[in-house]
This record gives structure tokens, sequence and C-alpha cells, in this order.
């Protein structure tokens, strides 16, 4: 986050409130706080004004999605799995809702349904750059390296600045025994800010030598 927009908070924050105040039906109203409040690390009153506008409005999907969300980081998993499915359920085609229960299934270790669930996510939203990265990740755990590395590329497609798709595609790549390409891959990655593991970057250069 930027210092501009850290220091415009506050502000921000105060207006949103007042506005609440104004006009306690409006769920746009509470649902841009809990946004603001996300952003501000104010995680207890984020989740209160995302319920406020689910109470207000049982069908706004993108404060449940939302409220998942900060479920997810807080970890936990069942929450955020019964906020996404209720958005799904008021939305079947939210791509992003979807996407969210592929990374639960995949946090559980259940490598099949996160699978479904990112394809459903793409059938949802193609462009959906997210869900094409975390897919890869879970086939190339599955040993499905040619399918991994499509994704990876897909996913590069849509944010060629990726710095989680550039270290995807190079362990896939690894995996499919391209070295040469996974480390400009992984350089890459690096170049971007990504944290690769060092025992994959040792094992590469192994590879290498």
């Amino acid at each position: 986050m930027s210092e501009e927009l850290r220091e415009d908070l506050p502000k921000v924050i105060e207006e949103l409130e007042q506005k609440c105040k104004e006009h306690p039906n409006s769920v746009m109203a509470f649902h841009h706080l809990g946004l603001v409040y996300m952003k501000a690390g104010r995680i207890e009153e984020a989740v209160k004004a995302l319920e406020k506008a689910i109470v207000i409005d049982n069908l706004s999907s993108e404060s449940m999605i939302n409220l998942g969300a900060i479920y997810f980081g807080q970890g936990d998993l069942d929450k955020a799995q019964e906020m996404n499915e209720k958005a799904i359920a008021v939305n079947s085609d939210s791509g992003q809702a979807h996407a969210n229960l592929g990374l639960i299934w995949q946090q559980r270790s259940d490598f099949d349904k996160a699978i479904s669930a990112y394809n459903k996510a793409i059938q949802c939203n193609p462009k959906l750059a997210s869900a094409w990265m975390n897919l890869t990740s879970v086939l190339t755990m599955k040993g499905e390296d040619d399918r991994a590395i499509t994704a990876a590329r897909k996913g590069l497609e849509l944010e060629p600045d990726s710095p989680l798709g550039h270290n995807n595609l190079a362990v896939a790549l690894y995996f499919k025994g391209n070295f040469s390409e996974a480390k400009i891959h992984m350089d890459k990655a690096k170049e971007l800010g990504y944290s690769v593991d060092p025992n994959f970057v040792a094992s590469l250069e192994e590879k290498l030598a």
C-alpha cells in the first residue's frame, strides 16, 4: 500500500462511517467500509461491516467473498468455505468464489477437489490469472507436469509480470526436465521480488552444473 493511500485511509474511513450512519440500510456503504477497514488492517471492524452488509442484503456475494478472505487469512478454513459456498449459492458464476474454494481445498491437501474448484473458476472466468497459477501448483504436486506447464503459461499470458506465475512455471518446467527454461523463469520470479525456495534454487543450479 502506498504511503499516499495509507495517509488517506483515515479520511476515507471517516467519510464511509458517516455515510453508514446516514444510510443504515446501504449495503454498498457497509461493503466499501469493510474493504477499507481491511486495507487499514482493522480486521475486526472489517468483519462487522461486511457482516452488516450481508444482513442488509443476503444476496451480497461480494461481501461474502471478502468476508471469506478474512477468515482464510485467519486460518479459519471452515468459515472461509462457508462464506464462499454461500456466495456461489447466490451467484454460481462467481469465478473468484470458486477459486477461493480451490485455495481452501489446496490448504487441506485435497488436490482433486482443488483442481475441480479451479477448473470451475476458470470456466466462469477464463481471465482469472490467479486460478490458472494456483491450478499450476496443484497439478505439479500431482505430477501432471504437462497440464501444469500449460496452466502456468496461460496464467502468465494474463499477468506477464506475476512473480508467483514465473515461480510456478519454473517449478513445473523443472519437474518436466526443462532446466534451462526453468532457470529463466526462476530468475524472473526473483527479479520481481518472489522469495524463491532456496532448496529449489540449489537443486536447479545443480541440475545445470
